[in-house]
């Protein structure tokens, strides 16, 4: 207790235990108790911010901790934004996001130039880089979409895409106005900007995916892998600061570069978001708080003046450019709400700009006070645009969100719960668990994290050290599903067989999919399918996956789908192509599907419905396997689709399909794939008189599947 008496309680704190406390108890609190008012998060943690800060009670100065976190806060913000954008989507609506982006920086730019000219009466120069700053805005709503789950709707996608157009075109004409008060706008100028940022970005763009994939498939270590990560995000964000751009631009480059490296359900995208959520994100928006000046309100006429322009400029610009967007696109009024609620705030860009143009001095008064090219008035006023737009986007995305889920009729917590999937994985080898774990969350179509079954069956009796290792890996499993927020039901059974056990599990949890790991040791050719498969597809309606893994799955480029003659008319193909679909949405890498004109007219349809990242080649009729294998590239995954000997689609290389592979050299990652079985008695006679109906109608069922699934 009398330790008590020397601490130092003075305001600002300087105790860095107290600090923290401070802040991690305002991150803990202020969500909990905002939700229950319907107030964003976000609004919360800044206006915390403000209370704390240096112009409220002054607990905690705004010191070099709080900015060094903000600025990871706000990387890392761009960074998920890049990270979690679908790029099959970002592809196809590149377009709508250049046009968005078109529309967010001329419409502020020419409001901004011609209000602060005649309105204000500033300068020219000043003019154009206080407009720079209502051109720019930051994702500071980001946050509340992901945690919505509509990340993928056209409308954030279209919004990011327009982010770094305009940030990047706002940054580009701070970087002249800067160069012209230094002199230095000349030809070399403009040669050395436009050779450095091409330089940064095929830095970002090629040579990091290659050093990640290098290193994801060295190293397995998961907080190696983390830290790898965090290191590319800041490596990427100083070469743009090297190249001219701010550092918010190589963030989102270094998320779209590694996007295909980290899916969505992968344990590393769990930990990255994690972090980000926690802490750093967080810090970032308690900093921004720090900087408002409740006295600006009440003492300042001057800065209340020019606030209240800055306030109606950006907010009218970026309402109007959300509302043509809305209007040429052809959007709903929820998406164009959304996105104007994205990009209404005004944060990270827009104080980079301000700071520096406060600190150019242009020349100095009579008395000797310097005249700074952006005034004091300006400044303040900044910050009270700040808390304005903020406040705005937090509010406006939260309602354009919920509209958008309202419109799906999807809740945003339930995700897919309607549909059950429940995969069971037996495990015998500690060194495949986690790429097993990580291929069903790929198969998996929602986020219900209780369908996930682990077994480790111990023959006959057993003995106290087969129990032990079994516990061991079961007790591994569990810790790899939780990190990707998945609860693993574990499994020991002790059974005659592997068969028998599998069978039983998969009757009394109502299994439908089944997961097999061959170990990349193993020795292909020695391999033998035949026994095991034939037994499990006999006695249980589920779908088979078996699964060699030669490198990490979070590795691979793309899926390669070998899809055989006549498998449209197979039972269970629909199922199978349903999970094919998951894949492919939930890894984010291409599907490059070989099949015959008739399964590439389903495909094409199904396409239409729910697009995802695809090309298509027809499959030759005279096919050959070292023909196929011949096509295959380094980090390919393939995947065939099997059937039994009887069935219509049939081939005489899935009967020992890994020994095949092996003896043409083929050193890939490969997915076998068989079908349900559990319609094959009733179906059979449709398919003997030739009467598509029931294959339609499963077609039918994807579809609708899909669609609900889709936001």
């Amino acid at each position: 207790m009398l330790e008590l008496l020397y601490l130092d309680f003075t305001l600002p704190l300087t105790n860095p235990v107290l600090k923290f406390l401070i802040i991690l108890l305002i991150i803990l609190i202020t969500p909990v108790l905002l939700n229950k008012i319907r107030v964003p998060a976000i609004l919360g943690l800044i206006i915390a911010g403000a209370v704390i800060g240096p112009y409220g009670f002054n607990l905690l100065e705004r010191d070099s901790g709080i900015i060094l976190s903000g600025t990871a806060g706000l990387l890392y913000i761009m960074f998920l934004a890049g990270l979690e954008i679908d790029l099959g989507d970002f592809k196809k609506n590149g377009s709508k996001s250049l046009l968005f982006g078109a529309y967010t920086f001329s419409i502020p730019m020419l409001l901004g130039i011609f209000g602060s000219f005649y309105i204000l009466g500033y300068s020219m120069q000043t003019s154009v880089l206080l407009a720079s700053m209502f051109a720019s805005h930051t994702l500071i709503a980001y946050p509340l979409v992901r945690r919505m789950g509509i990340t993928r709707n056209i409308a954030v996608n279209i919004s990011v895409g327009g982010t770094i157009i305009t940030d990047t075109l706002a940054l580009l004409v701070l970087a002249v106005i800067v160069g012209m008060n230094k002199g230095e706008v000349d030809l070399y100028f403009w040669v050395r900007l436009f050779i450095s940022i091409l330089i940064f970005g095929l830095i970002v763009l090629y040579i990091f995916p290659l050093l990640a994939r290098w290193f994801f498939k060295t190293v397995t270590d998961s907080v190696s892998q983390y830290i790898f990560v965090l290191t590319l995000v800041f490596l990427a964000a100083f070469l743009s600061e090297v190249a001219g751009i701010e550092g918010i631009i190589g963030a989102f480059l270094c998320g779209l570069a590694l996007n295909p490296l980290i899916p969505r359900s992968s344990a590393l995208m769990n930990r990255v978001e994690f972090v980000g959520n926690a802490i750093f994100i967080p810090f970032f928006l308690i900093g921004i708080g720090m900087l408002i000046d409740y006295e600006l309100f009440f003492s300042d006429s001057g800065s209340l003046k020019v606030g209240a322009f800055m306030i109606i400029v950006a907010t009218l610009g970026k309402y109007l450019a959300a509302i043509l967007a809305q209007k040429s696109l052809k959007l709903t009024s929820s998406e164009g709400l959304l996105i104007f609620g994205l990009s209404n705030a005004q944060a990270a860009a827009t104080l980079a700009a301000v700071l520096i143009g406060y600190n150019i001095i242009t020349g100095y008064t009579e008395a000797g006070e310097p005249l700074r090219l952006l005034s004091d008035e300006v400044l303040n006023g900044t910050i009270l645009m700040i808390l304005f737009t903020c406040t705005v986007a937090s509010f406006v995305t939260e309602k354009a969100g919920r509209g958008i889920l309202a419109e799906k009729a999807i809740n945003p917590d339930e995700g897919d719960a309607g549909d059950k999937q429940r995969v069971l994985i037996p495990m015998k080898n500690i060194d495949n668990v986690d790429e097993l774990i990580y291929l069903a969350s790929l198969l998996k179509a929602g986020r219900s994290d209780k369908d996930l079954y682990g077994l480790n069956v111990i023959a006959g009796i057993g003995n106290p050290a087969e129990r032990e290792e079994a516990e061991k890996i079961i007790e591994h499993a569990r810790h790899a599903a939780s990190a990707s927020d998945y609860v693993l039901n574990g499994i020991i059974r002790y059974d005659l067989n592997l068969q028998n056990a599998i069978t039983g599990v998969v009757k009394e949890n109502e299994i439908g999919d089944l997961i097999l790991g061959m170990h990349k040791n193993s020795d292909p050719s020695k391999v033998s399918l035949g026994y095991l498969t034939e037994s499990l597809l006999f006695n249980c309606e589920v779908n088979i996956y078996i699964f060699r893994a030669f490198v990490p799955l979070n590795t691979v480029k793309r899926h390669v789908v070998l899809i055989p003659p006549n498998a449209e008319m197979e039972p269970g193909f629909y199922s199978l192509l349903d999970r094919l679909w998951n894949l492919g949405r939930n890894s984010g890498l291409l599907l490059q599907i070989y099949a015959t004109p008739e399964v590439l007219k389903i495909l094409d349809r199904l396409n239409l419905k729910d697009p995802l990242n695809l090309e298509t080649s027809v499959l030759e009729e005279t096919f050959h396997m070292d023909w196929f294998t011949e096509n295959l590239q380094p980090y390919d995954n393939i995947i065939f689709l099997m059937f039994r000997r009887g069935d219509r689609a049939f081939q005489s290389y899935m009967e020992n399909l890994p020994a095949i592979l092996n003896s043409l050299g083929v050193e890939n990652s490969f997915l076998l794939c068989y079908s349900n079985v559990g319609n094959r008695k009733s179906e059979t006679t449709n398919l003997i008189n030739a009467s598509l109906d029931e294959p339609v109608e499963q077609l039918e069922g994807i579809f609708r599947k899909l669609i609900n699934r889709k936001v």
